[in-house]
């Protein structure tokens, strides 16, 4: 398994912009595939974005052309910058990893997570 601990999140106004990051050890990073998850309160935990190895990168219908995912990998870290955001992105935010190099939109198949870093958007 793979530690990692989420930070970043916080509150912003709708139209904002926040940068989250997960710092990852315990496995090599170029074996690994890395997503976010986020879960708002009374929902499930849905996918937002992936990244695996190659840069193959899979977004959610409804953050693509705002989120982008992107890695530092000679520090194991991941980002997910998000721009225009809404209230209905209000969620608790979990980054995720997964052994292999393609990342996957189902949380089953992923065998490590974050903590959570909650974003909350005001409107």
């Amino acid at each position: 398994q793979v530690q990692l601990v989420d930070s970043g999140g916080g509150l912003v106004q709708a139209g904002g912009s926040k940068t989250l990051s997960c710092a990852a050890s315990g496995r090599a990073f170029s074996e690994t595939a890395m997503a976010w998850f986020r879960q708002a309160p009374g929902k499930e935990r849905e996918f937002v974005a992936g990244l695996g190895w190659a840069d193959t990168i899979q977004y959610a219908e409804n953050v693509k052309g705002r989120f982008t995912i992107s890695s530092d990998n000679a520090k194991n870290t991941v980002f997910l910058h998000m721009t225009s955001l809404k209230p209905e992105d209000t969620a608790v935010y979990h980054c995720a990893s997964r052994p292999g190099i393609v990342a996957v939109t189902s949380e089953s198949e992923y065998d490590s997570w974050g903590q959570g870093t909650q974003v909350i958007v005001s409107s």
